[in-house]
């Protein structure tokens, strides 16, 4: 016998409860399940990247029982439940797809005689965007009347920064505030670095920070205009820095070399005979 969606939603409704139930979850509220939320998000893209599709199974189910989580809570205080997060979904894909649901029903289909990819992905794109920015400014007059809505509304600041830095460019970029190409990029790069030599030279270590957050942003910008996710770009590259420094430490250890006691010298040979393993 295989468990459903429902006996899920019972299980959590068990383990919430107050007489049965399980202490921990019983204490769990809105806030303290979100550092577990992007924690299991983040699980799920290192088994994707790693090819763990073993794994891939049950980090995902983690991920999903955060989201059952958010329903029992909005159930509990008659918020919303599981249902309505599924109906609300369905009906904003099926609005943000008319290429695919013209009528803007599940039933209905785009007519014969063509397939997905005689579909214009610009088109798709662009679609795409009027209809998250027709969803924004609803957003707007119901949050705060009076106040225009604004491209980056909606980029949550929870983000970590990395990632929003991307998004946040991405949506400015969507409506022409951006580079011609990677040239200009690059340029704003070298500016950035000049900058926070300045600083470094005049002793401003504040002004410092500041100029390595832009140095950071216009990175991110070069990332975007690649076509590279900048969260991705710099968890391969953390993992090859673990990679290899584990070879270092590995090759001192061998020859009897406690870490503390090598020299500069010793770590940087190690260091380039791992990098010379990982183009082999």
């Amino acid at each position: 016998m295989r468990y459903s969606l429902d006996d899920l939603l019972t299980l959590m409704q068990v383990l919430r409860d107050h007489e049965q139930g399980c202490p921990w979850d019983i204490k769990q509220d809105w806030d303290s399940i979100v550092p577990h939320t992007l924690e299991e998000a983040y699980e799920v893209a290192d088994a994707i990247e790693r090819r763990a599709f073993d794994e891939l199974p049950g980090e995902l189910g983690d991920l999903l029982f955060q989201v059952v989580y958010y329903a029992q809570f909005g159930a509990e205080e008659q918020r919303f439940d599981f249902h309505d997060i599924i109906d609300t979904l369905t009906d904003k894909m099926l609005r943000r797809h008319p290429h695919v649901f013209p009528d803007g029903t599940l039933n209905s289909r785009r007519p014969p005689g063509g397939s997905a990819r005689d579909v214009q992905t610009q088109q798709v794109n662009s679609r795409w965007e009027s209809l998250k920015a027709a969803e924004r400014d609803e957003r707007a007059r119901a949050d705060r009347a009076g106040v225009p809505a604004s491209v980056l509304d909606d980029v949550p600041r929870t983000l970590p920064a990395l990632s929003r830095a991307a998004k946040l460019s991405k949506r400015a970029a969507r409506v022409g505030f951006d580079w011609p190409d990677s040239h200009g990029v690059l340029a704003k790069i070298r500016e950035e670095l000049d900058e926070v030599e300045e600083a470094l030279a005049a002793g401003d270590q504040q002004h410092a920070h500041e100029e390595v957050g832009d140095l950071l942003f216009a990175v991110t910008n070069l990332a975007r205009t690649l076509g590279a996710n900048p969260e991705q770009c710099l968890r391969a590259t953390n993992a090859k820095f673990e990679r290899r420094f584990r070879y270092v430490e590995g090759e001192l250890s061998a020859a009897k070399r406690p870490l503390a006691e090598a020299t500069l010298d010793e770590m940087e040979a190690h260091w380039q005979a791992a990098k010379a393993e990982d183009t082999q």
